[in-house]
């Protein structure tokens, strides 16, 4: 790729050559080839800030938190808290109690759909949509069945947006409690217009649950301005570790809800005939929590807040469009969908080639992406497809991996044919 091309595919003011070198895994040889990462939507890779930074933690200032009368405690525990502040500030959040920490985004929508879910009554619904991963889908399957609340599905339109006006018909006869949604989806990248959404589900009656875990990494989120009620995140994909999650909800709501988990941490007063809950946040974070993750997590949004949304998020369109525009000269490719805004994720199916082989066969070549259902198996069903390949982008990714994945397709592409 020339150097004029690449220059137009990145913001001026993003070094991203110097973001690169910030990752040592991206220095690594796959099969002998350089590593070509692009399923950062599964998992994104870390920074030297967040790996240095946690093992510094482990060397020089961890202890258990919250409970320990010595000063070593008392400085895990103000990192530890210290996090929850930037996480509020990261989301705009109204209140750094109502930050709850979990292990993931699917722990935190399991705590609502628990939570939350013995507030809903029988005969009220939920509403979720047909591009929902898994982790939006089961805990909602198990709430229908064990406390008879009714799971409606909102469609998606052929191009893969979600169907508003068939959105709008579920709500309209004011049953259901709660809309629960990606607010980008992880196999089409489709973002979901939150505001519209929240807007409907309001003069409908209902609360707003939006599934973040794409869409933080790639544009700055608001919880005020979407006007939401709950919106979930993980760590691991905006460069952060696994094992820490965000749950955010409104105060009110936090304090009707009763807790998800029980145990040391999240009580007021105990004695064998009964327990009252301490307040929020720690009311739903029962037991020793992720100590170490949590505060890696808050060098990530460092990190990322140093570097800037806006920014990241013009490269990461930038870099979208340069991959539909390679894939569509790759023959018998077929991207999948077409929404009106896409993330930084594109899934594709290539004609007499199943994806796992694409998947592979790009891993000889030392090109790692994503290949099979994508934890959204329903949607797979309403696209006809069973499985598909995903390339998913990061801020390190370059305009040249991107050339190499369509070259290598085209190569892949000739030898089965």
């Amino acid at each position: 790729m020339s150097v004029q091309t690449q220059a137009a595919t990145q913001p001026k003011d993003l070094d991203v050559q110097a973001i690169r070198a910030q990752f040592p895994i991206l220095g690594e040889t796959v099969h002998g080839r350089p590593f070509v990462f692009l399923d950062s939507a599964a998992s994104a890779q870390k920074p030297v800030a967040v790996i240095d930074g946690m093992a510094d933690v482990l060397r020089t200032q961890y202890a258990n938190i919250h409970r320990g009368l010595y000063w070593m405690s008392d400085r895990a525990t103000e990192a530890y808290e210290a996090v929850r502040g930037k996480v509020a500030r990261f989301l705009n959040a109204p209140a750094r109690e109502e930050i709850i920490f979990t292990h993931n985004s699917t722990e935190a929508i399991n705590l609502v759909a628990h939570s939350f879910g013995t507030l809903l009554k029988p005969g009220q619904a939920v509403v979720i949509s047909e591009m929902e991963h898994h982790a939006n889908l089961i805990p909602w399957q198990m709430l229908r069945d064990r406390a008879g609340i009714e799971l409606r599905v909102a469609p998606i339109t052929d191009v893969g947006d979600l169907d508003m006006e068939a959105l709008e018909r579920l709500l309209s006869d004011g049953k259901v409690g709660l809309v629960a949604i990606t607010h980008m989806s992880n196999v089409l990248g489709s973002m979901v217009p939150a505001r519209q959404v929240a807007d409907m589900a309001h003069a409908a009656g209902a609360l707003v649950l939006f599934d973040g875990s794409q869409a933080v990494v790639h544009q700055r989120t608001d919880v005020q301005a979407l006007d939401a009620d709950f919106y979930t995140f993980t760590g691991h994909k905006l460069y952060g570790p696994t094992g820490i999650g965000v749950l955010w909800a409104r105060a009110a709501l936090l304090d009707a809800m009763p807790p998800f988990m029980g145990g040391g941490d999240m009580i007021s007063t105990v004695t064998f005939e009964k327990a009252t809950w301490a307040a929020i946040p720690h009311k739903f974070e029962a037991g020793t929590p992720a100590i170490v993750e949590a505060i890696g997590l808050g060098i990530a949004i460092d990190w990322v807040e140093a570097i800037g949304l806006d920014t990241i998020a013009r490269h990461e369109q930038a870099l979208t469009r340069h991959a539909l525009a390679r894939l569509a000269d790759v023959p018998g490719l077929q991207v999948v969908g077409a929404p009106a805004k896409r993330g930084g994720v594109v899934s594709f199916t290539m004609a007499d080639v199943h994806p796992h082989d694409i998947a592979t066969l790009l891993d000889k070549n030392g090109i790692a992406v994503r290949a099979g259902h994508h934890c959204a198996e329903p949607l797979m069903r309403r696209l006809g497809l069973t499985a598909t390949a995903r390339a998913s982008f990061g801020i390190y990714t370059v305009p040249e991996e991107i050339d190499a994945l369509a070259d290598t397709l085209v190569r892949i592409r000739d030898f089965f044919v």
